[in-house]
């Protein structure tokens, strides 16, 4: 693991020297990011987010956060906005709603969250508890978690939506064999959100349920854009092709994140991290020119070599 967060480190480097590059700090986010509508009100969201799980899973200590702060800090300046958690990921709730209150940012940020539990009841204890957490009130997006009693929770988060306590609802998954279940919802559900598993290694979504959700105006959030940490491993010391230039792309996140983004059906990516260096190296695929379809074709191929 160590080369390739070495190869990611070289690859910064390198983004001083290209088109589209920014600074390694910023006092204004730079013009041109991506963003995708949210196709059942317009609102727009940079297509590139923030993931929660693990990364911001720490202590109350001012050492452990730091870390956290920074991200989230540069993460605002670089025009970021959807950060997604979840009551699931042990103290990520309390971490980004106590960051971003002391950062002044919660304002500028989408926050999405989830409720992973069974029955009303406990549902709607768990996600008022999620917005003291997180300090925020509406929470912009409410999830079904991995579908857990997902019937009874949508029809509360129905009534929450019509009274403004939420913005948004959706469901999330991050299994293939849940597809079929996640395309019925978007079918009959009429959700403003999905979230899934999508990535250059993983590409099912692409054969229906992309298509699907974008027949269904649903926006689309995906998680497991590295496959864990399987794409790094994969692509430890090796060197990206030399026509990864032609769509702006400079290290071996940015392949990966440039692949998903440019399927226009994903309204955003979350990659989660806990490095500033990281962060700035993921944001970037949000810039520039995306492949096309030929050049996704080359890209599948090329990524099976690997």
């Amino acid at each position: 693991m160590r080369q390739a967060l070495f190869s990611r480190r070289a690859a910064l480097k390198l983004c001083a020297f290209a088109p589209f590059a920014f600074a390694m700090t910023s006092s204004a986010a730079p013009a041109g990011i991506l963003r995708r509508p949210i196709p059942r009100s317009g609102e727009q969201l940079p297509a590139v987010g923030l993931g929660t799980w693990q990364t911001f899973d720490v202590g109350a200590g001012a050492q452990e956060r730091a870390p956290l702060q920074e991200v989230l800090s540069q993460f605002v300046e670089l025009g970021g906005r959807v950060i997604d958690s979840s009551p699931m990921y042990g103290q990520s709730e309390s971490v980004a709603g106590d960051i971003a209150a002391k950062l002044g940012v919660r304002e500028k940020l989408f926050i999405a969250t989830k409720v992973w539990t069974r029955g009303r009841g406990a549902g709607i204890e768990q996600m008022t508890a999620s917005m003291q957490r997180l300090q925020a009130q509406p929470i912009d997006l409410m999830q079904v978690h991995n579908l857990v009693d997902a019937q009874t929770h949508l029809e509360t988060l129905r009534r929450w939506k019509e009274a403004g306590r939420v913005r948004y609802l959706g469901v999330t998954h991050y299994r293939v064999d849940a597809f079929d279940e996640l395309a019925a919802l978007i079918e009959n559900e009429a959700l403003d959100f999905v979230q899934l598993n999508y990535s250059i290694m993983t590409p099912a979504a692409e054969k229906g349920l992309l298509p699907i959700a974008a027949a269904n105006k649903t926006a689309v959030l995906v998680n497991r854009p590295f496959e864990g940490a399987d794409w790094f491993a994969k692509t430890r010391g090796k060197s990206l092709p030399s026509w990864a230039a032609d769509f702006d792309c400079v290290s071996w996140a940015q392949f990966a994140l440039k692949y998903i983004l440019s399927n226009p059906a994903v309204t955003c990516a979350i990659p989660a991290t806990s490095k500033r260096a990281h962060l700035i190296d993921n944001m970037r695929a949000g810039y520039g020119r995306l492949p096309d379809d030929d050049t996704r074709q080359r890209m599948r191929a090329y990524a099976e070599k690997l």
